[in-house]
């Protein structure tokens, strides 16, 4: 029997607090908000609160920030005490384009100096009151792979725990992690580390495990249309068994989505963020295309719930 702890990654555009809480029904330990700006907490956080807000039930509970200016940051993670999360983390591996040419997210990388200064400044507002952890990736690219340089300075910065996503910014989300990378971190660490990237199933979080020795898995993508993903894990790892979702749990699970983000946002939004997220649980099901084009031009939540029923009356 193994027993380790599992994260939902934070997600920009997905892992609101309905889906946090619908991983939360399927097992999952620790929750993540979306992205947050540090700059937006600062300047306007009225705007920001919804992303940093959750249920008591997603304890423990973390609220991700990113930015590049020290006083910023420190600022930042001042502000969210208020809301007694269990953890702050900060992002160093987003590579996506409006973030690092702001000299956030994994543009830090290449300025460990600057990567340092955050993480010290955050601490100085966070020590003896909550954890502080740091995301990052393998590098910036193949030919500049310093994840393990990085990770120590992290910790010796005043990191309380760190999480690798052996990918370079230049891969984005393409190609295989290394998960080598995860392990030589590891061994060079005395604070416990998060392995993330290409967990897709239970086998594959036995694998990292094996191959890692990483502290805990976060997964991102992989519970995307699939929060049960996180039971399945703990059953494959305490009995190297697990129970396949059936077509009528998926459709209750996806139903039971839309109900909890209609709970926290009008009628529109949720219609059109769920197009996105109603893909990811249909894929790869026979008339999954017609499906999600009939989806796309639907203008209320009920009108979506009745196409599914529809989609799915044969198959359960």
């Amino acid at each position: 029997m193994v027993k380790i702890p599992l994260y939902l990654a934070p997600l920009a555009g997905y892992t609101d607090r309905a889906f946090r809480n619908l991983c939360k029904d399927w097992g999952v330990d620790y929750l993540v908000s979306e992205m947050v700006s540090a700059d937006g907490l600062i300047r306007d956080k009225a705007k920001t609160v919804d992303f940093i807000c959750f249920d008591e039930r997603e304890r423990p509970y973390g609220v991700q920030i990113f930015g590049s200016d020290p006083a910023t940051m420190a600022g930042a993670a001042e502000s969210l005490l208020s809301f007694k999360p269990d953890f702050i983390d900060i992002n160093m591996g987003c590579p996506v384009k409006k973030v690092i040419k702001r000299g956030a997210g994994s543009a830090l990388m290449q300025n460990p100096e600057n990567a340092s200064a955050i993480v010290k400044a955050v601490k100085s507002v966070t020590n003896g009151i909550i954890p502080l952890s740091v995301k990052f990736r393998s590098g910036w690219d193949s030919k500049s792979i310093n994840y393990l340089e990085f990770g120590l300075l992290m910790q010796d910065s005043g990191a309380d725990q760190l999480c690798l996503h052996p990918r370079t910014t230049k891969q984005m989300f393409s190609g295989l992690s290394n998960w080598e990378h995860i392990s030589i971190l590891k061994q060079a660490l005395s604070i416990p580390l998060i392995g993330n990237g290409d967990v897709s199933g239970p086998e594959s979080a036995l694998r990292m495990l094996q191959e890692t020795a990483c502290d805990a898995i976060m997964i991102g993508r992989g519970a995307l249309g699939r929060p049960w993903i996180f039971s399945q894990i703990k059953d494959y790892l305490q009995s190297a068994a697990y129970k396949l979702i059936t077509k009528r749990e998926l459709l209750e699970t996806a139903l039971k989505h839309m109900a909890y983000a209609l709970e926290n946002k009008r009628e529109d939004i949720v219609v059109r963020e769920m197009r996105s997220q109603l893909c990811h649980y249909i894929k790869g099901l026979p008339g999954s295309a017609e499906l999600r084009n009939t989806i796309n031009h639907c203008t209320s939540a009920e009108e979506i719930r009745g196409h599914l029923l529809a989609f799915f009356a044969e198959g359960i």
